[in-house]
């Protein structure tokens, strides 16, 4: 390819997963506490007569606000601002989705819950492709460390940095014969880089990066293997036996007086299950708990039985399943009060990956 030609290739943003995290973050929390609000309040409403303010108009001015401020500023903190609006912004809109595909503008429509709690399954994916280190090309590299430089004009350049933005133009230099022009600049870049004239500050970290180095330091010392796998059996047990509660309380009403029939039709009426349609996705949902909660009761037993291999393997992906699966069903039936649930499984599942990296 002639290199003369123009280059739209997209390039990753440099910090793009810490702006997405903010973002999901943000998000999960504005609709959590959205309607934690509300219901405390008794869903109050903003305006009077034919007049109703709904917040879902305050998350579109938050959003827009999220989308001008980097179109007008050019300072890098603007896109930690930029990324916590934005969540905050999509999660006061999407809050009130069951509004917008009810023809009587219905907020408790039972599908909201699943189509909220999907919306921000697909951000998590896309969070976690992002997170994959893009490849080391000159022009991905340049870009990069042009981004870096921007540390240069807010004074705020540390050593550490200083090395690492050496180590990109360093990678670049090695591309000299493809890429003459960005090998010459980041020569350039380098020679500044250790001029007298740049002013470095020693290595200084954040609050948040001490909070993570005390976090750890914690943790190294009161969270050893042995422990950490107690933690995950009582985690999978407690989470298993929540998932097998239905079960519980449809084999009390079959063994008394009701039949199975009828103790079923009593547990769907009781989720406001009202059609036929309803009635199915109920009895999946049941089977799909039971099977889900067996298998994470089978996971702590592997586990304590120290077939740890087997039952961290059989918990990880019944959880996967479960909050990729099982919780849109959840999230019809039950709405927002599986938040709680989810997160338990997610906090299970996120013990287990560590337990699995620390092999």
């Amino acid at each position: 390819m002639n290199r003369y030609n123009r280059v739209r290739k997209p390039v990753k943003r440099y910090g793009a997963e810490r702006f997405l995290l903010l973002t999901l973050l943000s998000f999960a929390a504005s609709v959590s506490l959205t309607r934690l609000f509300l219901q405390l309040t008794g869903y109050p409403k903003l305006g009077s007569g034919t007049l109703h303010i709904a917040h879902v108009l305050w998350g579109g001015l938050i959003l827009f606000a999220a989308a001008l401020l980097p179109l007008i500023l050019a300072n890098r903190w603007v896109y930690d601002i930029s990324a916590l609006l934005a969540g905050v912004g999509v999660g006061l809109f999407i809050d009130e989705v069951g509004k917008f595909i009810t023809q009587n503008n219905d907020y408790f429509y039972p599908p909201a819950a699943p189509l909220i709690y999907a919306f921000f399954l697909i951000t998590v994916l896309i969070y976690l492709q992002v997170r994959r280190p893009p490849p080391r090309e000159p022009r991905n590299e340049m870009y990069h460390a042009l981004e870096a430089m921007e540390e240069v004009l807010d004074r705020d350049l540390d050593e550490q940095e200083r090395d690492d933005l050496d180590k990109r133009l360093k990678s670049i230099t090695t591309h000299a014969e493809q890429f003459p022009d960005l090998a010459s600049l980041a020569n350039s870049l380098q020679k500044f880089l250790y001029s007298q004239a740049l002013i470095v500050l020693p290595d200084q970290s954040t609050k948040v990066e001490r909070w993570q180095v005390k976090i750890n330091t914690w943790a190294s010392h009161h969270i050893d293997r042995a422990r950490l796998r107690f933690t995950i059996v009582l985690g999978l047990g407690l989470t298993g036996i929540l998932a097998l509660i239905k079960w519980v309380v449809f084999l009390s009403h079959s063994l008394g007086p009701d039949s199975s029939r009828q103790a079923l039709v009593e547990m769907a009426a009781a989720s406001s299950v009202d059609t036929p349609a309803g009635m199915y996705w109920f009895v999946a949902r049941l089977i799909l708990e039971g099977i889900l909660g067996i298998s994470l009761l089978a996971a702590s037993i592997l586990i304590m039985l120290k077939q740890v291999r087997r039952g961290v393997n059989l918990g990880y992906y019944s959880l996967l399943l479960s909050l990729t699966t099982v919780n849109l069903l959840l999230f019809y039936f039950d709405q927002f009060s599986t938040i709680i649930i989810a997160l338990l499984q997610f906090t299970v599942l996120m013990g287990m990956i560590y337990y699995r990296k620390g092999k």
